[in-house]
């Protein structure tokens, strides 16, 4: 019998009017914004009056760095937060909104997989509530005053070479990463050098992932800086008096969105940066609402732990103040024998060697996330052509470290197949989290990025060009340098090296540029060769969406 789809388990599940999902979380009716009959967003009225409430716990899903063989870490996340339902436990998951340009380039989509899905699967994957496009359409507005600012005048004497607000689109576009606007005569503006990012890396999304409500959402945008003069003094995009208008174009877009996982279990899928180029956890006001309403709630951070979780504890926590009370790290037999040297076409056979020598990526992740004070546990997310002696590698790697690691079969099973490892969780959240940031905000902005590289990545340093560094002092100067460090580096290793798996030491960071993120409050620090606009691989998926012959999306995973 040939094994289903995602999309085929996605548009066969049975799906509970939103009224009904909101229910079991005691959200009204009338609290609800319906986008059709299976999505809506929750009402500004509504969440401010649960500011008062106490909150449940935080359960965060993280994972060892990605492998072509795939961890399954939003898999997994719906199906533990399915566990905790199952189980009779008041339970909410939060997600991430996906982008289009990994839908229609190779990563896929952000839905999880086989039984552990958040629906509808589709849309959520595609458009969902047009919460991408208000941050695209706020994002370049912004940049369209900038330069319609120097058409007319340029009162604010921004000096056109040092405009650092650059436009964005939610697609991967390589040809777009350098352009040149203003070009045809006077009449279309000022002629200069800039770029375009991917949404999912606009300080918009930043923005309004960290925001509390629309009053601190228009706050942050207004202190988002976008150019210099020629004294080098900032221009703010308040200054532009651009502010009013995006967030007028944002107020519906910070409404959380409520969806449900196959299990009918209530997922808050809000916010979607890439935890690669930028700070990778959904909204602010997403966890807190379901914090307000459920009793655990189960979030993931993007990619590995050195990256993903890192972000998640040093920025996301510490600016919402948010204390998780346990972590879960998720490992496959399939990524451990990448790390340990196979290759991906000769994962089908035993490997136990191979596996243990993986494990060594496994254990700094542990280490890592220990390391915050939060209690760690780790979920083996299985496939079929998992021998015993493969899994029991994995589980005597974490017991050496004093961890548990529990098999899962969320995907093949739903949430009863992930319950082992949700009893776990409540048996942690029940411990003392003694959650800490891994640096403190007072040291300087170079001196965190060293702390993030040698104290997660095991690096032996960091390296700069002396712009790079008296670009930092400027900002210090300035009164930045209390902000923590966004690292923008490859997912793939704990170097900047993507091809370097397992767990190196000694390596080192390559600090190629810095941006200042004033408005979302942290400083992004870009390593080696990563890129804030992707490009499409030789093949993309695009190659085959299309809509069959019943208009029903084929090609979508």
């Amino acid at each position: 019998m040939a094994v289903r789809t995602d999309i085929e388990i996605a548009r066969a599940a049975e799906k509970r009017p939103i009224p009904e999902i909101a229910a079991k979380l005691d959200i009204p009716e009338a609290a609800l914004i319906p986008h059709g009959r299976d999505k809506a967003k929750i009402e500004a009225d509504f969440l401010a009056g649960l500011r008062d409430r106490p909150m449940g716990r935080l359960i965060l899903v993280t994972a060892v760095n990605p492998t072509p063989a795939g961890e399954g870490k939003t898999t997994t996340t719906v199906g533990l937060g399915d566990a905790l339902a199952h189980l009779g436990h008041r339970a909410a998951i939060c997600l991430r909104e996906a982008s289009l340009g990994p839908n229609f380039g190779m990563k896929g989509g952000a839905a999880g997989g086989g039984l552990s899905q958040v629906l509808p699967m589709e849309d959520i994957n595609l458009h969902f509530t047009g919460d991408f496009h208000a941050i695209t359409a706020a994002h370049n507005l912004l940049a369209a005053m900038i330069d319609n600012h120097l058409h007319w005048g340029n009162a604010l004497q921004i000096d056109p070479r040092r405009i650092v607000w650059r436009r964005v689109m939610d697609m991967n576009d390589r040809a777009l990463r350098e352009v040149v606007v203003g070009l045809g005569g006077a009449a279309n503006g000022v002629p200069r050098q800039t770029g375009f990012d991917i949404t999912v890396a606009s300080e918009v999304m930043a923005c309004l992932c960290l925001a509390e409500d629309l009053a601190d959402l228009q706050d942050r945008l207004g202190r988002i800086v976008v150019a210099y003069r020629a004294d080098k003094t900032a221009v703010t995009c308040r200054e532009l008096g651009a502010d009013g208008a995006m967030v007028v174009l944002l107020k519906d877009a910070l409404q959380p969105n409520l969806v449900q996982t196959i299990a009918h279990t209530p997922a808050f899928v809000h916010g979607g940066p890439f935890a690669n180029i930028a700070h990778g956890c959904n909204s602010v006001i997403a966890t807190k609402t379901a914090l307000r309403l459920a009793d655990y709630v189960v979030t993931e951070a993007g990619f590995g732990a050195d990256l993903g979780a890192e972000k998640f504890f040093d920025i996301k926590c510490r600016k919402a103040g948010l204390a998780p009370a346990a972590a879960v790290i998720v490992a496959t037999v399939r990524a451990m024998k990448m790390h340990g040297g196979v290759a991906r076409e000769d994962l089908g056979r035993e490997d136990v060697g191979a596996v243990q020598r993986g494990c060594a990526n496994l254990a700094r992740h542990i280490a890592n996330t220990r390391g915050f004070g939060v209690p760690v546990v780790v979920a083996i997310n299985a496939f079929d052509a998992d021998t015993p002696a493969e899994v029991a590698a994995i589980v005597d790697a974490a017991a050496a470290l004093g961890v548990a690691a529990i098999p899962c079969r969320h995907w093949s099973e739903g949430g009863p197949g992930a319950a082992d490892l949700a009893r776990k969780v409540v048996e942690l959240c029940d411990t003392d989290s003694r959650f800490a940031p891994l640096y403190p905000d007072d040291i300087g902005l170079f001196d965190k990025i060293e702390t993030i590289a040698r104290r997660i990545y095991h690096a032996g340093g960091v390296t700069a060009d002396k712009a790079v560094l008296a670009q930092l002092a400027a900002w210090e100067a300035a009164g930045h340098g209390s902000l923590p460090i966004c690292m923008a580096k490859t997912q793939y290793s704990f170097s900047a090296d993507p091809a370097l798996r397992g767990a190196p030491t000694g390596h080192v960071i390559p600090l190629r540029e810095v941006r200042l993120a004033a408005g979302a409050g942290f400083v992004v620090a870009i390593c080696g060769e990563i890129m804030t606009m992707p490009g499409l691989p030789r093949h993309p998926a695009a190659e085959t969406i299309r809509l069959d012959a019943a208009g029903e999306i084929q090609g979508l995973f």
